[in-house]
């Protein structure tokens, strides 16, 4: 990376700039439109709402340019609690620079050190193996709708085996 970038907590007065990111990233603003709804919903965990930011100069400590985002918000695999990861963004001006990972591996790190036991994503089954995420098929995890096998993936994060049954997502996912 060409500058010093900050991973952090989304800190409050962020949602305009997060959703920012959001609609740069995405062709179409429901992934924006996700994250607000999320946000008003029980399954919101401040603490895991994770971004990236390029400090600017003469600005209060912690804020700066937001250029990436990862979201983790309760579901439920059967009736255990569990995380589901959506969405990971990246601005196009930034992306290919590893800033997705970082605040990827530091919004499963947060959720760690908050004792959380396991994580759930749909997403590119090249992408995600690099964070210990696995097929969820493996684990007796399914989806509440048809999805892709290699797309639907799980992660341990207590290093006990996640939890097996069918997700429940957050009402806003539209589950």
């Amino acid at each position: 990376m060409e500058r010093d970038v900050v991973v952090r907590v989304a800190a409050a007065g962020e949602e305009a700039a997060v959703r920012g990111v959001l609609l740069a990233a995405f062709p179409t603003p429901l992934e924006a439109d996700l994250v607000d709804a999320l946000r008003a919903d029980p399954a919101w965990i401040p603490a895991l709402s994770r971004v990236a930011a390029y400090p600017i100069e003469g600005r209060i400590a912690g804020r700066g340019r937001v250029v990436a985002h990862a979201l983790l918000t309760r579901c439920h695999i059967g009736d255990v609690p569990a995380l589901a990861l959506a969405p990971v963004a990246v601005v196009p001006a930034e992306q290919r620079r590893g800033l997705g990972t970082l605040v990827v591996e530091d919004a499963l790190a947060t959720a760690r050190g908050l004792g959380e036991r396991a994580v759930v994503v749909l997403g590119h089954p090249a992408y995600y193996p690099r964070f210990g995420f696995t097929p969820a098929a493996r684990h007796g995890i399914t989806a509440p709708f048809d999805a892709p096998a290699d797309a639907l993936m799980a992660l341990s994060l207590d290093g006990t085996p996640p939890p097996r049954g069918v997700i429940r997502y957050a009402p806003p996912f539209g589950g």
